[in-house]
């Protein structure tokens, strides 16, 4: 990562490679037809290449090179060969980035017919409303943009994170546990061993899961039985675990998402640990039967939890690309995960929390399924390939979600409920898919409907204000206060 105040240098990719092989060609006065006859290839290959819409491998570069009379560096120079480069480079990442796609827009065929200032507009107009979503800070738009930016730093390291994973193994040799569940004492032994006592009560905030208290070292958790404390181990282990990992006051949205995201991993090591946990599912991969529910019984975790872990672990241990998704019943995606290729809604900033999911998709359909009580599976033919998803609906406070994984076709084999029969097919993001209603009805009552939203509160709030956002702080100082040994 490059340190502060220091500009990253660019890297060349299809787009500058191409641009770079166009301008050599053209100075040489060579036709598209003899460079393509030069290095064997057809001609419709090389104009796909100068265009960007394929990456050349080294030998093809050397081959080019050669034949433009030129090193492969030159061809792998960053730096756009002109400034109408430059300008056409910047148009189409542009077009092909999530604003167009959101808008609908099928933009502009890049070509010499188009003029300079044409270009320089169409840009302009692009930069101004990145800048326009650039400025609303603290507003819902930051907290998409900041969701965006973190899932894809996730989806560049398959979702695991080595750091965590080590942290985790160290607490668990302190206190000498060697797999499998994670008991309410020894969960308890590593508050322990980081010098917090744990204390149970009635009152604890209504905006908060635990409190910590650094001052006398105190643990707060909700109160319960037996059975409630079993639950707390969860909350336990996040609030320590942003004590473990120095988490200090959020100074953004995107510093707040972070933190955690790291907690969560962090309870998640501690509570399904690396070595049982891949061990469990490699065994499960050798019989083909690997189950969500499977891995949450052997680890007595939720199903939510386990779904996690699982994608921690499926594509650094076993090679599986995969995706996560939680949905509220009204189809609004509150969770997500993929580096399986699976296209998720998104806005124009690229964030998907926030948005319908359509209606085929497993994790919607599973809310009208009779059977509550297992996990239900489906195939589901996309526009960009055919997936194979389980999933499971959850209860909770603000009502049902469905918890889902999904693979690609390819990787199903590895897993129990392969078998099913449920199939369906999705065309979204085309809204005649599930979004626009028949004909027949739209005429009947286009002018006559008038329904009142019931929006959720993050489409219209800013970020809660306040170093940890959603927590009523004073309603926690005067908690602290009140149970604080005299």
């Amino acid at each position: 990562m490059a340190g502060a105040g220091t500009a990253a240098e660019p890297e060349p990719d299809a787009l500058t490679i191409g641009r770079q092989v166009r301008f050599l060609r053209t100075r040489q006065g060579m036709k598209l037809e003899e460079l393509a006859a030069a290095i064997g290839r057809a001609p419709s290959q090389v104009s796909a290449l100068e265009n960007g819409k394929r990456e050349p491998k080294f030998s093809q570069l050397q081959a080019l090179a050669r034949a433009l009379g030129a090193s492969v560096d030159d061809l792998l120079d960053p730096t756009p060969p002109s400034q109408r480069d430059a300008l056409e480079i910047e148009l189409d990442r542009v077009q092909r980035g999530p604003l167009f796609a959101a808008l609908g827009l099928d933009g502009v065929r890049i070509g010499k017919s188009l003029q300079d200032d044409a270009l320089r507009t169409i840009l302009g107009l692009n930069r101004e409303l990145e800048r326009l979503h650039a400025e609303r800070a603290l507003t819902p738009e930051e907290a998409r943009r900041a969701n965006a930016e973190l899932r894809a730093e996730m989806r560049a390291a398959d979702n695991y994170i080595p750091e965590l994973e080590r942290v985790a193994r160290e607490l668990l040799d302190d206190v000498g546990h060697t797999g499998g569940p994670l008991p309410q004492r020894i969960a308890a032994e590593i508050a322990e061993n980081l010098g917090f006592t744990l204390h149970y009560v009635p009152d604890l905030p209504h905006s908060t899961r635990s409190v910590i208290d650094n001052r006398n070292h105190r643990l707060y958790l909700p109160a319960g039985g037996p059975r409630g404390r079993s639950n707390t181990r969860s909350a336990m282990l996040q609030a320590l675990a942003s004590h473990i990992l120095g988490h200090t006051e959020p100074h953004d949205y995107g510093e707040f998402l972070r933190q955690r995201v790291e907690a969560n991993y962090l309870a998640a090591a501690l509570l399904v640990p690396e070595k049982s946990g891949v061990r469990f599912l490699r065994d499960a991969k050798d019989s083909k039967t690997i189950a969500i529910e499977d891995l949450r019984d052997a680890f007595a975790v939720s199903f939510e939890t386990a779904a996690h872990r699982f994608t921690n672990l499926a594509t650094k241990h076993l090679g599986i690309p995969v995706h996560f998704m939680k949905v509220h019943e009204s189809g609004i995606l509150h969770k997500a995960y993929e580096n399986d290729g699976v296209s998720f809604p998104a806005d124009p900033l690229g964030a998907v929390e926030g948005q319908h999911v359509c209606r085929k998709w497993t994790a919607r359909v599973v809310f009208g399924v009779e059977d509550k009580f297992n996990p239900y599976a489906q195939y589901t033919d996309t526009p960009s390939g055919t997936y194979w998803c389980t999933s499971r609906v959850e209860n909770t406070s603000d009502g049902a979600f469905s918890v889902s994984v999904g693979v690609p076709f390819a990787h199903v084999k590895w897993f129990a409920g392969r078998e099913t029969s449920a199939r369906d097919q999705s065309r979204c993001p085309d809204e005649s898919c599930c979004r626009r209603p028949p004909s027949e009805l739209a005429e009947k009552w286009a002018d006559y409907a008038w329904p009142s939203a019931r929006p959720h509160a993050s489409m219209l709030a800013a970020m809660p204000a306040g170093a940890f956002p959603g927590v009523e702080t004073r309603e926690v100082y005067a908690f602290l206060e009140r149970h604080a040994p005299a």
